[in-house]
């Protein structure tokens, strides 16, 4: 069972990295409205809330929603993406945090083999989550589509960085 101890400062910082790059690629992946950035925000914060709650959650997981409900926690990710990502565009910011999914998908399989597959179907489930969030396209939410075009290439770009069947 991996915890924190079980990774260095940079590798614990990637994975705090992380929970917010799973969302953060999706969004990027279809920039629109104050409204849908809302919407899909508070479901990147729900499904952080999900695993906390939940006594079933993969040990790892909890020890990084636990580190990231801390002011101290949230500024490191915080801090690490404004860093990376800083000056980008929508398409590099969305490549950027595929990226750190890849790194997410290496540190996992040097240190933490066993629980990999956990963490990283987690990160899919953030995405996932997000991208169903705001209905895009359509006039006020009616006649538009749950998940867009461009939100299913980035899913799937997600899946192959974390080396998840698709």
């Amino acid at each position: 069972m991996a915890d924190k101890s079980t990774f260095t400062a940079d590798e614990w910082k990637t994975l705090l990295e992380s929970v917010m790059a799973a969302g953060l690629a999706v969004t990027a992946a279809e920039p629109h409205g104050l409204w849908g950035l809302l919407q899909e925000s508070f479901a990147s914060g729900k499904m952080l809330a999900k695993a906390k709650m939940d006594t079933g959650s993969n040990p790892l997981v909890k020890a990084v929603v636990d580190d990231f409900a801390t002011g101290e926690g949230r500024s490191t990710s915080r801090d690490g993406l404004q860093e990376q990502l800083s000056g980008k565009k929508p398409a590099e910011l969305k490549d950027a945090c595929i990226q750190i999914l890849g790194k997410v998908d290496g540190i996992l399989g040097a240190k933490a083999p066993g629980d990999a597959a956990a963490f990283k179907t987690w990160l899919r489930q953030i995405s996932q989550s997000v991208a169903e969030a705001a209905t895009e396209g359509g006039f006020l939410g009616i006649g538009g589509v749950v998940v867009s075009d461009a939100e299913k290439a980035t899913l799937a770009e997600i899946s192959s960085a974390l080396k998840l069947p698709g």
